[in-house]
């Protein structure tokens, strides 16, 4: 689905309008030993390294209309990767900075990462993405929660790759955030303080991931600030299992483990600790 512009608007000017898209996604596991714990942690580091996300922030910043000038990246010992480009939104000359924007390097030396981040500069906006891999040693649940950020100042628009972000990783949860902010003048000075139509982000997600998740949203009209919280519908154990087969397990493990996963899902989803369920 793609943002559906109003018509075309004759401004005075550039478009000055910021659309940010927060995207921020779970995927939760039961791994019962700490030998499991360390082999999911690894395995996450290994899917989601430096160079599959660089290639996931190529393809947003392909979706969504900019162009990439430069790319560094950089996996880091025992885990974690950063990632730095500079994208600009119009095509620029190889080796020569945007004629309004003096190009300054990012200087990244003797910086200690996060875990692993993948940070991507735009001609007046940029993307980021982070990853924390974590796990508990009571309980048995492992975590993957990855963020990420798509900032855009002018026509170009965020929303155009939310639904690629949505396929890219194994979500049990996702929270979307959107606001557009500041504002843009047309010809007659008139301030304009948003150029497109939305009521919802679930405008904007694909109708068959939409029924896979059961939806809840927050939205602020007059503000422009919407937000979407997702909670996967259907439960398999089988997929929730890491270096454990169901088979292993006895009916009064499975029930525990279920519950388990069942209550950390929850107080994600909703922001709160909960009792036991």
């Amino acid at each position: 689905m793609n943002v559906k512009p109003l018509k075309k608007l004759k401004l005075y000017g550039f478009n000055n309008l910021t659309k940010t898209l927060s995207f921020n996604m779970y995927d939760i596991c039961y791994a019962k030993t700490p030998e499991h714990r360390d082999a999911y942690i690894e395995y996450i580091d290994e899917e989601y390294n430096a160079e599959r996300l660089t290639n996931i922030l190529t393809e947003v910043a392909r979706i969504i209309g900019a162009n990439i000038l430069n790319i560094a990246q950089q996996d880091y010992d025992p885990q974690g990767a950063s990632v730095t480009m500079l994208i600009a939104e119009e095509h620029v000359e190889p080796g020569k900075p945007p004629d309004d924007e003096p190009f300054e390097p990012m200087v990244t030396e003797n910086v200690k990462p996060l875990p692993e981040a993948v940070v991507a500069h735009l001609d007046k906006s940029h993307i980021t993405v982070h990853t924390y891999p974590e796990s508990h040693p009571h309980g048995g649940i492992s975590t993957f929660r990855a963020d990420i950020d798509v900032s855009t100042c002018g026509e170009i628009s965020p929303l155009k790759a939310l639904n690629y972000l949505m396929t890219s990783f194994c979500s049990d949860i996702v929270t979307v955030d959107y606001r557009v902010r500041g504002f843009t003048r047309d010809i007659n000075g008139r301030k304009i303080f948003i150029d497109h139509k939305i009521n919802s982000i679930q405008n904007y997600i694909n109708y068959k991931t939409r029924d896979l998740y059961q939806m809840i949203d927050v939205n602020v009209y007059q503000e422009k600030i919407f937000h979407t919280k997702m909670l996967l519908k259907d439960f398999d154990l089988d997929n929730y299992l890491f270096g454990t087969a169901k088979k292993e397990l006895s009916i009064g493990e499975k029930r525990k483990i279920k519950q388990r996963l069942k209550k950390e899902m929850s107080e994600i989803f909703y922001g709160q600790n909960m009792s036991k369920m």
